[in-house]
């Protein structure tokens, strides 16, 4: 018989629940859609393990839990960087890693961005509701028992096929969450109902991420955007990413557990290939918005859907050692090489071919000399010093 795959939660971090892309088709009946706040980092986790794109995952919210795994697993973690490591060694992001048995997962701390998906090959293997494994802890629905991970959990894992390994994404191509991030935004559908002063003050002004921010919605502290006459609407339905604007003149970020309807002005709503800078803003951080056509949302998209496409396979290496002891390393320096070189190639070719041949020529012609000078001061205290020796 073969031994049921777990792991066990050992801490459970600040906000770790299980999600997936979320649960389709129910808004009607009043039931949020849910799933990854980040869906671009669940996406790119569960490819890099060979899991479908739809697999159980966990997400976790700024500080991390400790994981022991019962059996050898692969991993990826995506998204922001909360300091991941192996029984206290080092992992890279956006990399498959395989973890033997009996390891211990961990997060040093926040580096950058909030939320983090582990994704392990299998799925996190909690049951289906409503089409979906993801947690809505408000209404305690799906995931596991409904509910945020805490010490004690035992989450079964999936069967894990074979699949390719040392899978990871091309450094180039992996998000950099910053701050301030500048989101885009096509307007709509009821940014008549503000003033022109209201526009202004939406699309030119720099908002800060406030701490009531949840899954429900990123609230957002800034100039204040005022509306024609009212801020309430006849409710109607919402989507991911839309922007609304209570009477208070604040802007709302609607996320994945927003409700299926709302009853107050949208102003804009955030394009889904800029819904990962929203995901990854943490309380303190700065967001501008920029309004752009629905065509070129949509360019922006199938941009971002190529990325997903550009995963390299690499021949899987084992862990190497240092003095302080093996370091998981799943690719080697090389490839981080020819990608810094290309890197710095295109970076040349945007500045000006020009002027970078022309610094390099005049370095080269300084180094030249240099190495000339050096070596005829080398030959004069050679013959110096053989005179010497004759002598």
């Amino acid at each position: 018989m073969t031994p049921r795959r777990t792991c066990l939660i050992v801490e459970g971090g600040l906000f770790t629940t299980v999600q997936d892309l979320g649960r389709i088709g129910f808004q009607r009946f009043g039931v949020p859609v849910s799933g990854a706040m980040d869906p671009f980092a669940l996406r790119a986790a569960n490819r890099l393990v060979g899991n479908d794109d739809h697999t159980a995952c966990l997400e976790i919210t700024l500080v991390g839990p400790e994981i022991a795994f019962t059996t050898a697993a692969r991993i990826a973690i995506t998204g922001g960087d909360l300091g991941p490591s192996i029984d206290a060694r080092p992992i890279r992001l956006w990399h498959a890693v395989e973890v033997p048995a009996g390891a211990r997962l961990g997060f040093s701390g926040r580096c950058q961005g909030m939320r983090a998906y582990l994704a392990c090959a299998g799925g996190f293997d909690v049951p289906v509701v409503l089409g979906s494994r993801s947690t809505f802890t408000r209404s305690a629905l799906g995931g596991f028992q409904g509910r945020a991970l805490k010490a004690g959990d035992e989450l079964p894992l999936g069967k894990a096929d074979a699949g390719e390994r040392g899978r990871r994404f091309d450094r180039r191509l992996v998000p950099r969450y910053g701050d301030p991030q500048v989101v885009r935004v096509v307007l709509g559908p009821q940014h008549d109902a503000f003033t022109a002063e209201g526009l202004a003050a939406f699309l030119e002004s720099e908002f800060v991420v406030s701490a009531h921010s949840d899954r429900i919605g990123c609230r957002l502290q800034g100039p204040v955007i005022t509306h024609r006459t009212t801020a309430d609407i006849v409710s109607d339905g919402t989507a991911f990413g839309s922007v609304q604007v209570s009477g208070d003149g604040q802007p709302i970020v609607l996320m994945a557990d927003r409700g299926t309807t709302g009853g107050y002005t949208k102003i804009a709503t955030v394009i889904s290939a800029d819904l990962m800078w929203i995901a990854q803003a943490a309380p303190g951080d700065r967001v501008r918005f920029r309004a752009i056509a629905r065509d070129e949302a949509l360019e922006a998209l199938r941009e971002q859907e190529a990325r997903l496409e550009t995963m390299i396979a690499v021949q899987e290496r084992p862990a190497f050692e240092k003095p302080d002891g093996p370091v998981f390393d799943e690719d080697g320096a090389d490839a981080y090489l020819a990608e810094a070189s290309a890197e710095f190639g295109e970076a040349l070719r945007e500045t000006g071919g020009r002027e970078g041949d022309r610094r390099q020529a005049m370095g080269d012609r300084e180094g030249i000399r240099r190495q000339a000078t050096g070596d005829g001061e080398g030959i004069r205290r050679q013959a110096m010093g053989d005179g010497r020796q004759g002598a």
